[in-house]
């Protein structure tokens, strides 16, 4: 019986130890694999397409939310595929093909809504992905950075050069609509007059983009530094991929992008109609989330690494590239689609950009934040999604 009792504490000993031994070899790649990702919605990809072409299961609003969330790891891929390759191609060049390819999702979206004429999807898209960014994604990310670290600091002075640059394109936006309404008030209002200058106001918001570009890559270089940190990302981890591997993955994902942005716009008037909601509402929220996801989680995995340079870089950046690059550039391209597009908007959406330009500017002043201005940012977001729910669709 001693023996036999010997025996068992031997056998407790030896499982114990197997289940340590054997946690501390489970290899960190599996864990990493386990962890929370934004691939996991990579499985909607074949969803969507099954939904598109096997007839008995089609059903436009179910095609609409899958590829919705399809685009959004799609999206990822193609912002680390555009880093990777800009390691090969130099701090210079790099930076500009990072700018460039920034929005690249949301602005192949809104090609693909132009091409079809959904004009006012296009517009709400661009104001959706403007307050989008400075409120939903800024705010999400000084509140979970707010919550681990008391005070969290960036560099001021770049920070309101940016919110500068946003104050110069809400103004840019707003004249249009400022000029519809005056002479329209005159009886002098036309679709061409209001088309002409938005084509002049398009051209000189393209060119004050470059002029950002120049000043924060080759001018003012090292003061955006703060910005760049090679480590700071969560793509820059790892072996850097080869530039034939990035080429060819940003092209496999940028096609499948196109091809399922093709899905999304196909089926949102359906998806309005069934939804019960207007074409601006989907345009700027659920068009803008899907488009900006993947930008949104690595601003506020930033924030939660106290990297608030970057954070807030990745945020305003990209309202502003949608604002100075992304909205002129449709403006032209939509020409050659046959649905030419003005930059008039509507006085709810040019309220919303002035007064998320201005909350920014606002908190951004001091050079610090915490979880409450973040909590402050989301409830404007909040506040603004739910007047662009009740607002009545334009006739």
């Amino acid at each position: 019986m001693q023996q036999l009792n010997a025996f068992r504490c031997v056998d407790v000993r030896f499982l114990a130890y197997s289940l340590v031994a054997g946690r501390e070899r489970f290899p960190s790649e599996m864990l990493k694999k386990l962890k929370p990702s934004l691939d996991w919605l990579l499985v909607f990809v074949p969803v969507a397409f099954v939904l598109e072409y096997w007839p008995s299961m089609h059903n436009e609003t179910a095609l609409f939310i899958c590829s919705g969330l399809a685009i959004i790891p799609l999206a990822g891929i193609m912002g680390r595929a555009t880093e990777h390759l800009a390691e090969h191609l130099g701090q210079g060049v790099g930076g500009l093909l990072n700018a460039t390819f920034g929005n690249a999702a949301e602005l192949i979206i809104a090609l693909m809504a132009l091409h079809k004429g959904l004009i006012g999807v296009v517009k709400a898209s661009i104001t959706g992905s403007i307050i989008g960014n400075i409120l939903l994604v800024l705010g999400a990310a000084l509140a979970a950075g707010g919550l681990k670290y008391r005070h969290q600091r960036f560099n001021r002075t770049v920070v309101q050069t940016s919110t500068a640059a946003l104050v110069l394109a809400s103004i840019g936006l707003l004249i249009p609509t400022i000029f519809h309404y005056s002479a329209e008030a005159r009886g002098q209002w036309s679709p061409a007059l209001e088309q002409r200058l938005s084509l002049g106001i398009a051209a000189v918001l393209f060119v004050t983009y470059f002029c950002t570009l120049a000043f924060s890559l080759i001018t003012h270089k090292e003061d955006f530094a703060a910005k760049e940190e090679p480590s700071a990302h969560p793509s820059a981890l790892g072996p850097v991929w080869s530039k034939g591997k990035a080429l060819l993955v940003l092209l496999v994902s940028t096609i499948f992008v196109a091809w399922l942005s093709e899905f999304l716009v196909s089926t949102v008037e359906a998806t309005r109609a069934q939804l019960g909601v207007t074409e601006v509402f989907i345009g700027v929220i659920v068009v803008a989330i899907v488009g900006n996801a993947a930008e949104h989680s690595t601003a506020i995995w930033m924030a939660m690494k106290n990297k608030m340079d970057l954070s807030l870089g990745i945020a305003i950046g990209s309202s502003l590239q949608m604002a100075l690059f992304v909205a002129p550039l449709l403006v032209f391209v939509s020409y050659f689609f046959g649905h030419p597009m003005d930059l008039e908007f509507t006085i709810p959406e040019v309220v919303a950009v002035i007064a998320a330009v201005f909350i920014v500017a606002e908190i951004s002043r001091d050079g610090e934040t915490n979880w409450l201005e973040g909590v402050q940012l989301l409830s404007v977001y909040l506040i603004l999604g739910i007047l662009f729910y009740f607002l009545p669709p334009s006739r």
